[in-house]
């Protein structure tokens, strides 16, 4: 047997700590990432997955010894990684997933577990992918969406336009169990990373009509039951969406408004979802001119649209049963010697008219008439999605999307569906007195932002957007505070977040399966 201080050694170098015998990507072969609870006792000795067990019989015990002696018990979140275990996988990272079955968190409105997996996966993947292997084999860590999920938005990152890219790593499976599941999460992932994607390319590439283009281009394999409509300038002045089109007139870049029909049913008269996303492709804030520093996030101005549109390529994706519409203005938001100037007045599609005070407040125009015809469908429920205020960034930060409905039969699905998902959302109040602030106005029936200027800005946005709906079920969700991501979510990596996609499509799977009255 070894003394303590050799099996110390021994087990750092095949940890990679020390030179010896470590990975070549000559070699050959996967990374494999394995799962290991903490101990029910402090200080005690990680418990592998079932999988992990399985793994350590295949090496004669050698992980589990190596575990032992390698340095402190595994904590949430962190990782050994070890080299030279087996030969199909000359890298093996064990990574810490927490206390099992610590289930659903009621403090955190989540659930503990996935979201464990999800951020302990991913670091086990990025560190596959730093030693440059293409293939890594994932434990589905006793939830294989979860683990799915965390592989593939962790591995995630736009370098479409870099000559020196990371290695791109493809995540599979690790042995049998959960392999529906695990497709499931694959499915979810990449339709968040599809709106990170967009979110995340410079706004010269991703123009209104390159926008619809490259939705259209994702849906072109649903044809059967995917209709894709992409509006020109005209079609939208025959609407007299004049809101919409008072923003778009600074630009150079033509408007579009994308409309997009998923016809998963099984009757195609059923009453749809209606998603509507905000889509402006590079907001400058028009006259009322933003400060230059960060202004070059603004090409996620269109997260909404972003979101929506992924949400609907992966439930066409998933053939979830029931009929989805999408609805995205997408414009540009510039100054010109054509831009609306403060305090000029607009004509809104259902009469309505709007003191445009404030030009940076532009994303509810868009959505104003948006909205309106929302209304022609005989929506089940209507949902839109906009980056739309600083103010919900200052009031939440980024730890949930915030949601001003009139139903509370919809708040519910939301929010169930988002502990799932961990990416969470948050009510708030769309009260009559913000409705106030926005209906005081001296030339029109509104204006476009609060008389009291930053107080409550989030919600007197929520008010304003409320005047242009009838229906009994809406939501608006307000994403701007969860735009980005710095560190605040582990399985993401820095950049745009492409949130709530997930949450979005776990909301329409639940209405899909709800066959109760929206009552």
């Amino acid at each position: 047997m070894l003394v303590p201080w050799v099996r110390r050694v021994a087990a750092r170098r095949l940890a990679g700590h020390l030179p010896g015998r470590g990975y070549s990507r000559e070699a050959g072969g996967k990374g494999l990432v394995l799962g290991a609870y903490s101990s029910e006792q402090d200080g005690g000795a990680a418990q592998l997955t079932s999988a992990g067990d399985a793994f350590d019989r295949l090496v004669s015990g050698k992980l589990r010894e190596l575990l032992s002696v390698c340095g402190p018990p595994l904590k949430k979140g962190k990782t050994y990684l070890f080299h030279g275990l087996h030969q199909d996988f000359p890298s093996v990272a064990v990574v810490g997933l927490g206390k099992k079955n610590a289930g659903i968190n009621d403090q955190e409105n989540w659930n503990e577990d996935k979201e464990n997996i999800r951020a302990a996966v991913a670091v086990g993947c990025r560190q596959i992918q730093d030693l440059e292997i293409p293939c890594v084999e994932v434990d589905p860590c006793g939830d294989a969406q979860a683990a799915a999920e965390g592989a593939v938005l962790g591995l995630h990152e736009y370098n479409e336009l870099k000559q020196k890219k990371k290695t791109a790593v493809t995540p599979q499976l690790y042995g049998s169990a959960g392999s529906e599941a695990w497709q499931k999460g694959v499915i979810y992932a990449e339709g968040q990373n599809l709106a990170r994607y967009l979110m995340e390319a410079p706004a010269n590439y991703i123009t209104p009509i390159k926008f619809a283009e490259y939705i259209e281009q994702k849906l072109r394999g649903f044809s059967s039951n995917v209709k894709v409509h992409i509006r020109p300038e005209s079609w939208i002045a025959t609407q007299q969406m004049g809101a919409f089109l008072s923003v778009a007139k600074g630009s150079a870049e033509p408007p579009i408004f994308l409309e997009i029909h998923y016809l998963g049913g099984a009757n195609a008269n059923d009453s749809p979802l209606v998603f509507v996303g905000k889509g402006v492709t590079f907001d400058s804030g028009g006259i009322s001119l933003k400060p230059s520093s960060g202004m070059d996030a603004m090409r996620a101005d269109m997260g909404g649209a972003a979101t929506v549109c992924s949400a609907i390529v992966t439930a066409a994706t998933l053939n979830l049963p029931l009929n989805i519409i999408g609805l995205a203005p997408l414009c540009e938001n510039m100054p010109s010697g054509k831009a609306n100037k403060p305090g000029d007045v607009v004509r809104a599609k259902n009469g309505k008219t709007i003191q445009v005070d404030n030009t940076d407040a532009e994303g509810r125009l868009l959505l104003a008439d948006a909205l309106c015809y929302a209304h022609n469908f005989n929506a089940r429920a209507i949902v839109n999605a906009a980056t739309l205020t600083g103010a919900m960034d200052v009031a939440l930060g980024s730890a949930a999307t915030g949601v001003f409905t009139n139903s509370s039969w919809l708040w519910n699905h939301l929010y169930e569906a988002s502990i799932l998902t961990g990416d969470r959302v948050w009510r708030m109040p769309l009260f009559e007195h913000y409705t106030k602030q926005v209906t005081d106005c001296p030339l029109a029936d509104l204006s476009n932002i609060g008389k009291y200027s930053r107080a409550g800005g989030a919600c007197t946005a929520a008010a304003f957007l409320k005047e242009f709906v009838t229906a009994s079920h809406w939501a608006h969700l307000d994403i701007a505070g969860v735009m980005s991501n710095k560190d605040e979510v582990p399985y993401l990596r820095k950049g745009m977040a492409g949130r709530p996609t997930r949450t979005l499509v776990e909301f329409a799977a639940r209405l899909s399966q709800d066959s109760h009255n929206t009552k």
